[in-house]
């Protein structure tokens, strides 16, 4: 069975947990900037939004490198970036549409969320539950559900 990240804004509280957690896992650091997540802020609705990479299927990413260091990982349905064979040409931030491949200027490579190899620290971490690690096929189903029900609210509010 596949996982995925399910990101549920209105949970979140911008914490940065995640964004910590991540970094500690990747660079063994407690520095955000070095995360492969990244909480947006909204301050002026007072939101904070969780994003990373989706592992979508159409891995642009992944088609668009030149020297194919980024893999699939069957078992946990990641696109993974092997450090060993990046050059740092970049290629594959440029064909990401999402922007969550990311140029690392310390290590002159690229990195982008790789699930963790299947336990995401992002998920762990987060106090609310605004990042969780659910069944991939769940994630649309849920988010299709939430946004009926507000249109359902909507358009009742109408009549």
């Amino acid at each position: 069975m596949q996982k995925a990240l399910n990101i549920n804004a209105d949970k979140c509280t911008g914490c940065l947990q995640c964004e910590v957690a991540c970094s500690f896992e990747h660079t063994g650091t407690f520095n955000p900037s070095k995360s492969r997540i990244k909480v947006f802020k909204f301050h002026d609705e007072g939101r904070f939004v969780p994003y990373t990479c989706t592992q979508c299927a159409e891995a642009w990413c992944l088609q668009a490198c030149p020297v194919e260091a980024i893999s699939y990982d069957a078992e946990t349905g990641a696109k993974v970036v092997a450090d060993s064979a990046c050059v740092g040409c970049k290629v594959c931030t440029i064909a990401c549409p999402f922007g969550t491949v990311n140029y690392v200027p310390d290590t002159g490579k690229v990195a982008k969320c790789d699930l963790c190899g299947g336990d995401p620290k992002c998920a762990t971490a987060c106090p609310t539950d605004a990042i969780t690690y659910v069944d991939a096929s769940m994630t649309g189903l849920e988010k299709m559900r939430a946004w009926a029900a507000k249109t359902d609210v909507g358009l009742q509010a109408e009549a």
